[in-house]
């Protein structure tokens, strides 16, 4: 089991995987520096879809060598981005990752139904991963990017979904925590009345091959001392791989708290659902924070 990104790097290396990253209107210097990394590391080797020209001005101000890419030349950003999907869509690709483009162009290739990777009546949904000094293993959550409100039906899909990345980790049976305000059993919470639900399904099997609590609190997911201090009994508190959060708001302030409050934080996100793992990273993540993307895409697709 890797337990930090430095591990999951030694595991590609080791395991001697290569897959083909497809960069949607790849022409932004952080996009570029981190597929090169990528292909430089030996996992991936790299597509970029956008205008020649300016790739070639990226290259050239970062020192980089050109010729490690192929270079898909569309100067047009909407058909940069649509031939990008395409290309993954037509099996020329395993992993995309969006470049310079802005998300709704992103988004609206990928789910266009005919030449988009969502499949019919799919979910489309994120899922991170964080290494954080104060935790002694990589947490994964879910949704701080794409469902809003998800319901019960959508929650355990996205279960399915986080604990698959998990796996993808080497993680055999992952502890997913169903995170609510409190650990207590309160029914004027509909989160506590879920996540209760959910933990049910996990031990009768109907979420399979996990161990499964809640509802759980955030500070007894992930801290032994609150466990011992609030007398809590739970196989996952404490020691939690997967986190699922009730809603988009609570998950997307869990990354921004970890990524702008803790120090040396390193993390990384993709959308699932669809028939490749797609990253969308934002324009302002950093080069790390992409190439960890572009390792738990290529993880979970040589799962």
């Amino acid at each position: 089991m890797v337990k930090n990104f430095n591990d999951v790097y030694n595991a590609l290396g080791t395991k001697g995987i290569c897959k083909r990253l497809v960069v949607a209107w790849g022409v932004d210097s952080h996009s570029v520096e981190a597929a090169y990394k990528a292909v430089e590391m030996g996992f991936v080797s790299a597509t970029l879809v956008g205008d020649a020209s300016a790739v070639s001005g990226v290259c050239a101000s970062l020192g980089l060598d050109e010729g490690k890419f192929t270079v898909v030349d569309e100067p047009n950003e909407l058909k940069a981005v649509s031939k990008a999907v395409q290309m993954v869509h037509d099996g020329e690709g395993d992993v995309l990752m969006k470049g310079l483009c802005s998300t709704d162009k992103f988004l609206r290739a990928i789910l266009n139904k005919e030449t988009g990777l969502l499949p019919p009546k799919g979910l489309l949904s994120h899922v991170s991963v964080v290494e954080n000094s104060n935790y002694p293993k990589l947490m994964f959550f879910s949704d701080m990017a794409v469902v809003p409100q998800p319901d019960f039906r959508q929650k355990v899909k996205i279960s399915g979904y986080l604990l698959n990345v998990a796996r993808s980790f080497g993680i055999d049976r992952p502890k997913i925590a169903f995170l609510a305000a409190s650990e207590q059993m309160l029914d004027s919470m509909p989160a506590c009345i879920e996540a209760a639900m959910l933990a049910k399904m996990c031990d009768r099997g109907q979420i399979p091959s996990c161990i499964g609590d809640g509802p759980l609190a955030l500070d007894v997911c992930i801290d032994a001392e609150s466990v011992e201090i609030k007398k809590l009994r739970s196989e996952v508190a404490g020691d939690a791989d997967c986190l699922l959060f009730p809603n988009i708001e609570s998950a997307n302030v869990f990354w921004k708290t970890n990524s702008k409050l803790c120090k040396g934080v390193r993390q990384a996100g993709m959308l699932v659902g669809t028939t490749a793992p797609c990253i969308l990273a934002s324009r302002a993540d950093s080069v790390d924070t992409k190439l960890n993307s572009i390792a738990e895409a290529v993880m979970f697709v040589s799962k």
